[in-house]
């Protein structure tokens, strides 16, 4: 679908969006990396000056709700590192792939993850992406690229290859964020009326020689419970029903004083853990309501905002998502409040709400 408006809406830390329930933050969070002092502040500005939860999305980025004093929450983001360009702060949009460099892959892309996140400071047209662009830098193991971003690159046994709206084009890169940067930057020139990769008709406009060959298949659920890394220490993959984390709980996250990586599935990864502390851990956090079993019926279930935070639904969707709980339903199920199905993953059933029940959107 093509754009219809000719300015991005989408919010920052800086623009933000007026919701129904007050202004709402959204601060980017590059390869969803975060540290436990970075942690303590989102959660901290939430408890002062916002509903007290931290909402995770599906880009691995962070928003604040009920906001009641933005200028405050942009300056205090901005004193924890999580702000470094004003006018590129809505398109540092980049997931990689969470465990990569601690469990499997074929490259550690954390690297790549600080390094394409300055090359897009560093372009000033890139500040012309719309706020929904995004980036994926795939370890080889398939999670991030199912996941369609506009521009990515799935790094294969001999090199990485460039994904255009998750599928494949048959380019071999060498210089990985040089070569995103260039592609991003051949979209503001060909886009037309498009604000996504996946709007255009033809990538051979974009990138010459580029293919649109078959898409690579969605990645499946978050990586929860215990997780050996390949160091020999632990990193505990805790799920967060519907993607609400409270302040509180975030701030027992935080205490653990380890690396943090937000995950496009809105779940946490606390990393690199000693068996002692990995075990002492799970003992405290998972009372809180993290959800640290694989076989739990909240990894088959999210939404979007809904009422009464979003004036376009049509009903409490969270509230009726965490009523359908169910562990025997064979697809993942997202709830939505009106037919512009916000958040909608690449798989699965989308319910939108008419009013007097749900009805199968897409499946």
């Amino acid at each position: 679908m093509a754009r219809i408006r000719d300015t991005d809406a989408c919010p920052g830390a800086l623009q933000v969006h007026e919701a129904a329930d007050g202004p709402l933050v959204r601060v980017r969070v590059p390869g969803g990396m975060l540290t436990a002092a970075q942690l303590v502040t989102l959660a901290s500005i939430s408890s002062e000056f916002a509903s007290a939860t931290l909402e995770l999305t599906g880009r691995g980025n962070v928003q604040l709700r009920a906001v009641t004093d933005v200028v405050r929450v942009a300056e205090t983001v901005a004193a924890a590192g999580l702000l470094p360009s004003v006018t590129h702060e809505r398109v540092r949009n980049i997931v990689a792939s969470p465990l990569s460099g601690r469990v499997g892959g074929n490259v550690d892309v954390r690297p790549w993850v600080a390094e394409l996140d300055a090359a897009i400071c560093a372009e000033p047209r890139l500040a012309e992406l719309g706020g929904r662009f995004w980036f994926s830098l795939d370890d080889g193991r398939g999670d991030v690229s199912g996941l369609h971003a506009d521009v990515g690159v799935h790094m294969f046994a001999d090199g990485p290859a460039l994904l255009l709206a998750g599928h494949s084009t048959g380019i071999r890169v060498t210089d990985v964020c040089q070569s995103l940067v260039g592609v991003a930057l051949r979209f503001l020139d060909v886009r037309g009326k498009a604000w996504r990769v996946g709007e255009l008709s033809n990538f051979d406009d974009l990138v010459p020689g580029a293919l649109r060959g078959a898409a690579l298949p969605p990645a499946g659920r978050a990586p929860v419970g215990w997780i050996p890394q390949d160091d020999g220490r632990v990193t505990l993959g805790a799920a967060v029903p519907l993607g609400i984390l409270p302040a509180r709980v975030a701030e027992f996250l935080a205490a653990i004083e380890v690396p943090l990586v937000i995950t496009p599935w809105r779940s946490v990864l606390v990393c690199d853990l000693s068996e002692e502390v990995a075990d002492t851990a799970l003992r405290v956090l998972a009372p809180l309501g993290l959800i640290f079993d694989d076989n739990s019926p909240w990894l088959a279930v999210s939404a979007c905002t809904g009422s009464p935070g979003c004036a376009h639904s049509a009903a409490d969707v969270r509230a009726d998502a965490a009523q359908a709980l169910d562990g025997g339903h064979p697809v993942h199920r997202h709830f939505v409040g009106c037919e512009r199905a916000c958040g909608s993953p690449v798989d699965g059933e989308v319910l939108v709400a008419t009013g007097t029940g749900y009805r199968l959107l897409r499946s």
